[in-house]
């Protein structure tokens, strides 16, 4: 395999002292996913120590590791293993000459950078790189820099946050040329004391990163553009809005359901028309797949290729895949999983579509507790009814403390013969639903990760419940 680093170069970047000579060709600070040729890094945390798991590195197949104190093993010795990652990850980043997007936003970071991915190392033959998973914080981020090949043409990172300054730090790691904020929601509002204003903020400085000439994209239909567009405009040459409404410089002028689910989209950017199909289903994937083109034609990547691979998109684990599943009692059922994560603005997409859901059966939805709002959480779980009520759903199931908001005002408004109920966790929900589910069923499941949504997907997926 291609050498990704040799101890020289780790030892160079972290003034370290390298134990011995070796070469690594991946990089990783989970001892569980270290595979043979990997290079381990032991970081120290508050709760945990990777000193503990160096000998089981090397047993799984590592190369070298990056510590703090001595160990037996081939290693680079340094002062701090945090601190020497981000300097990995500088020294990548210093060495590549790929072009380098950035992604941020309150929903649809992970589908784009997948989707941006995608399209990229389609049209550069297998030379693009991306963060794998949501691997889009502190250790997350420069994990993945440290990662990229020296060779790549193309790099995607997600970059995320919960407070103020945290995307600051990340993306002068990153130094993006082209840098993407998806949609401003109130997501970890909770963690801010004046309101969605101060996720505006936080997720505007994605941009403080840009490279000279670099693009700003942000989304034009939010009432928040114009404040974006003010704090892009300090640090980027060029900005890029997208949306559906006039003056968005990619725009949307025509969408239609796709015969077989997703979107047949017409979109202008400038002078120019592209007419493409996105695979995945949602008004949320087209303004997406917006940025998306915005963000390729940026960094000098290709429209047409972009198109193909947005009509073979497939979903992402917790975040949309559909799982055609065989029931216990006989016949198949459809479970969307959008375990992952939820905020107001994801759970409103979501189940706006899920109400275009046609099925033989009925629908079902399994939905957990949205978190970090703080004290506005009552206010925007009691305002989630509306969009369950108009899901279609014939059976809810809610999950979560938080949801004692929702339930009174969606009981008041359900149907006759529609179920409602409240689960106290995961399991309880899952042995629930067990018992609802028949043969031509769709089932939406989605809620805060916190609740372990994902283990109630994977249950009925395997057959295991």
């Amino acid at each position: 395999m291609t050498i990704l680093w040799t101890s020289e170069a780790i030892a160079k970047a972290t003034s370290g002292k390298a134990s011995a000579d070796f070469s690594v060709n991946g990089v990783a600070f989970d001892s569980r996913e270290i595979g043979p040729g990997d290079l381990f890094v032991a970081l120290k945390g508050e709760h945990s120590d990777g000193h503990l798991h160096v000998e089981q590195a090397f047993a799984s197949g590592a190369a070298g590791a990056i510590v703090s104190e001595p160990v037996d093993g081939p290693h680079v010795l340094v002062s701090d293993t945090v601190k020497a990652l981000d300097a990995l990850a500088i020294a990548s980043r210093t060495r590549t000459s790929a072009k380098i997007i950035g992604v941020t936003g309150s929903v649809g970071k992970t589908g784009t950078k997948e989707a941006l991915y995608a399209a990229l190392d389609r049209c550069s033959f297998g030379k693009a790189h991306r963060s794998v998973k949501s691997y889009n914080n502190h250790v997350g981020v420069p994990l993945s820099l440290s990662r990229m090949p020296e060779d790549a043409k193309y790099g995607i990172f997600e970059m995320g946050m919960n407070h103020a300054h945290e995307l600051s730090a990340l993306t002068r790691l990153v130094r993006p040329h082209a840098a993407i904020v998806t949609a401003i929601a109130p997501a970890h509002i909770g963690n801010f004391s004046n309101g969605e204003a101060g996720i505006v903020d936080a997720k505007a400085e994605i941009f403080e990163g840009l490279m000279p000439g670099g693009t700003a994209i942000i989304p034009h239909d939010s009432p928040h553009c114009q404040r974006l567009r003010k704090k892009a405009e300090r640090h980027a040459d060029h900005v890029i809005s997208f949306g559906f409404e006039a003056g968005a410089d990619v725009r949307a002028i025509d969408v239609v359901a796709a015969p077989r689910g997703g979107s047949l989209v017409t979109a202008k950017l400038g002078e120019q028309s592209l007419c493409f199909t996105i695979a995945e289903a949602g008004r949320h994937w087209v303004s997406n797949s917006l940025a998306i083109l915005a963000a390729v034609r940026a960094v000098g990547g290709d429209l047409a290729t972009t198109g193909l691979a947005l009509a073979e998109m497939s979903g992402i684990d917790g975040r949309g895949r559909r799982h055609l599943v065989s029931l216990k009692s006989g016949g198949t059922a459809t479970v969307i999983d959008e375990s992952y994560n939820a905020n107001p603005a994801s759970m409103k997409a979501t189940l706006q579509h899920f109400a275009s859901e046609a099925c033989a059966g009925q629908k079902i939805v399994i939905l957990g507790a949205m978190g970090e709002l703080g004290e506005q959480s009552a206010r925007y779980h009691t305002a989630l009814a509306d969009d369950i009520l108009l899901s279609g759903a014939k059976a809810i199931i809610l999950v979560g403390d938080d949801m004692a908001h929702t339930a009174p005002k969606l009981e008041h408004g359900l149907d006759q013969g529609v179920k409602m109920s409240h689960a106290a966790s995961a399991s309880d929900a899952l042995t629930e639903v067990a018992r609802l589910l028949s043969d031509g069923d769709i089932l939406l499941v989605k809620g805060s990760n916190y609740l372990g949504l994902s283990s109630a997907v994977s249950a009925l997926v395997s057959g295991e419940y």
